[in-house]
């Protein structure tokens, strides 16, 4: 991961109930976002925190922004969502610029 990803994080309200069918179909529907030339990969994280029950934290980073944004107003993009849309209650989305990492000793 180079200092120009841009990183894009959503954190997913999912309805009671559907977190094994919303988790079988984000995985099925993967590929649309890390098959596009400007991801650099994608992952899905559960909260574990006690007031946030049925939160999930989708990461993906990406290249730069401009390219980010042109597959957010694909087809390819409308198509992802609207399969896993019936699984949501709520959610927001915060994007942001890598600026440093630090490998951690078991990398």
């Amino acid at each position: 991961m180079t200092d120009a990803t841009f990183r894009v994080m959503l954190r997913m309200q999912i309805k009671p109930g559907m977190e094994a069918d919303f988790e079988r179909v984000w995985q099925e529907v993967g590929d649309s976002v890390t098959g596009h030339p400007a991801n650099r990969g994608q992952w899905l994280a559960k909260s574990t925190t006690e007031d946030e029950e049925g939160v999930y934290y989708i990461v993906s980073d990406w290249v730069d922004e401009p390219r980010f944004r042109q597959f957010e107003t694909s087809d390819t993009h409308l198509r992802h969502r609207t399969r896993l849309h019936p699984f949501r209650s709520g959610g927001s989305m915060a994007t942001m610029r890598i600026v440093a990492s630090l490998a951690g000793a078991a990398a």
